[in-house]
């Protein structure tokens, strides 16, 4: 941008401000590098030159074609950070209407206004949608402005922007939707980058109640078109901003949950199917809220079943409707195909493995329906338990997984869904594939855990697992075929000879600090042992104890 096209916008002629700026956002819509507009000072001459036209009121028809200049001018972190903006900041909260007794915008219904003609409601409504745009315009400004400037961001804070959004959020006013979509967006980016913000939208405002109830409203709509879903998606990434503040106390939070958690389930009814990718990040959003949900109030993912009631989706398992616990299940077969894949990051499936933890350790009913799906009665043991495209097969595969979240998250939900019964667990995935648990857990001798599990079993054995019992290899979980004995045809010199090569390599390690020789302690981990006798005494003692579990 030469001088002359400078002085034409700061000029008072529209028509010439007009042409310089619609030629400027065309040919920068995509700018991202603005080192040429350091130069000459000209991006601050630019954008004082845009704020005189936003801040004149005789001007105002040109005001989101400035607006979209400043958008694109915002993405300039390096000349936020260097000049005092604050002033316009507050131009921008006025144009978007979040100030003091702006935040609630005219009805843009025209249906509910009395006209006296068409002609008259037609400019009223042209009027309407050019307000509309404009608020929209500078929400986008204000935006960019929070995610780039740490300045313009803790401005925004202290006119108490979170309030005035949640302000027009719950009056009665229609708002369109593309105006809701960036009131969302801009609530979202300040409450996930100042956590003072969260703390007040949450204690002071009450607003994770308020956006609860907006969500609840927006699913009594029959149909929804894509702008409708990115309004629902904002909403769930600002409502978990929120939530992830819990100092409120006990009580109040699990009447909050309940309700929150009821219209999470009716969304995973809703949009379930997961089709398209907008329906999925609705699903992923709603995982992410009940991470935050108290166990105690999951329940409310389930319906007590009763066949004159219709329902959207329907998935009955002891005379409950889960199809809630289906999409959850759904959902983490798809992420950790694509986790597996090298499609997602091992940060998308935590959540999921953590509703799922949640889930199965506070209700029975979910516990029971979960396993059911992952730990289905065990039919073809020729494969290992990792081999497969199964969910038990996912799950065995994740156990060696290189996060120990998810590791450990893995380890948990299984552990749980076998009632805390180490044996079980060998049966469904070996001894080798669990040792690690065991190990942590302290049940490397497979010795029993006390639990408040009911004692009825829901693990009964097909015949195809009868069939071939005897021959299930207990470390790999999997058939063994027979095989040639490794030592026939050798003498007994010759087995004398390698055993003894054995020895010596095993007490080279040992001596060089690489092994050390271990006993399963009363706790059920290792313990160091510092001589042979130790070994025999210790391997006397786990097989009585064997023995005694067997009994039992």
């Amino acid at each position: 941008m030469d001088r002359d096209q400078l002085e034409n916008l700061r000029s008072r002629d529209p028509q010439k401000i007009c042409e310089v700026l619609e030629r400027f956002n065309k040919k920068n819509a995509n700018l991202f590098d603005f080192e040429k507009f350091h130069l000459d000072n000209l991006w601050v001459n630019l954008w004082q030159a845009i704020f005189n036209i936003l801040n004149n009121e005789h001007l105002e028809k040109l005001h989101i074609l400035s607006l979209n200049t400043i958008r694109i001018l915002s993405r300039d972190r390096l000349s936020l950070q260097r000049h005092n903006i604050d002033h316009d900041v507050d131009c921008l909260l006025k144009l978007a209407r979040l100030t003091p007794n702006t935040s609630l915008i005219p009805d843009t219904n025209c249906v509910e206004k009395n006209f006296t003609d068409v002609a008259t409601a037609s400019r009223a409504e042209t009027s309407d949608e050019i307000e509309t745009n404009r608020i929209v315009e500078a929400l986008k400004c204000l935006c960019n402005l929070v995610f780039q400037s740490a300045d313009c961001r803790r401005r925004c804070v202290r006119q108490n922007v979170a309030d005035h959004i949640i302000r027009r959020m719950s009056s009665t006013v229609h708002i369109p939707c593309a105006l809701e979509l960036f009131d969302m967006k801009l609530l979202f980016l300040i409450t996930a980058l100042e956590s003072s913000v969260r703390s007040r939208v949450m204690i002071e405002l009450n607003g994770l109640t308020y956006m609860t109830e907006n969500l609840n409203e927006k699913l009594h709509s029959k149909e929804f078109n894509e702008q409708e879903l990115d309004v629902i998606v904002e909403l769930l990434k600002a409502m978990y901003n929120v939530i992830s503040y819990t100092e409120k106390s006990p009580s109040e939070n699990e009447i909050q949950n309940l309700h929150l958690t009821g219209v999470v389930r009716e969304l995973l009814f809703r949009f379930g199917a997961m089709r398209g990718e907008r329906e999925r990040a609705i699903v992923s959003n709603c995982i992410n809220l009940l991470v935050y949900v108290s166990s105690s109030c999951l329940s409310e993912l389930m319906v007590k079943w009763e066949s004159e009631i219709g329902t959207i989706r329907v998935t009955i398992f002891d005379k409950h409707n889960v199809y809630a616990l289906d999409v959850l299940l759904n959902f983490f077969h798809l992420v950790v195909e694509e986790l597996e894949n090298g499609v997602v990051h091992t940060d998308v499936i935590s959540p999921v493995l953590t509703v799922l933890v949640k889930c199965v350790a506070s209700n029975r009913i979910m516990r029971h329906y979960v396993r059911s799906i992952i730990l289905p009665p065990l039919k073809d043991v020729s494969q290992l338990p990792e081999v497969g495209t199964e969910l038990r097969n996912y799950f065995c595969r994740l156990q060696g997984n290189a996060d120990n979240v998810v590791r450990d998250l893995t380890y948990e939900l299984l552990f749980l869904c076998c009632k805390k019964n180490p044996r079980r667990m060998v049966k469904h995935f070996g001894y080798g594939n669990m040792a690690g648990l065991f190990c942590k857990k302290g049940m490397l001798d497979c010795r029993r855990v006390e639990t408040d599990f009911s004692s009825d079993s829901d693990d009964s054995d097909t015949e195809e697992y009868k069939k071939n019992q005897h021959a299930i290899n207990p470390i790999t979980g999997s058939f063994t075929t027979s095989h040639i004995n490794p030592m026939q045809g050798i003498s007994e010199e010759e087995k004398e000879y390698h055993a003894m090569q054995l020895v010596n390599v095993i007490d080279k390690l040992h001596r060089g600090g690489l092994i050390k020789p271990c006993n399963i302690g009363d706790d059920g981990k290792l313990q160091p042992v510092d001589h042979i006798l130790e070994l025999q005494n210790g391997l006397i003692k786990n097989v009585d104890s064997h023995d005694i579990q067997n009994k039992n």
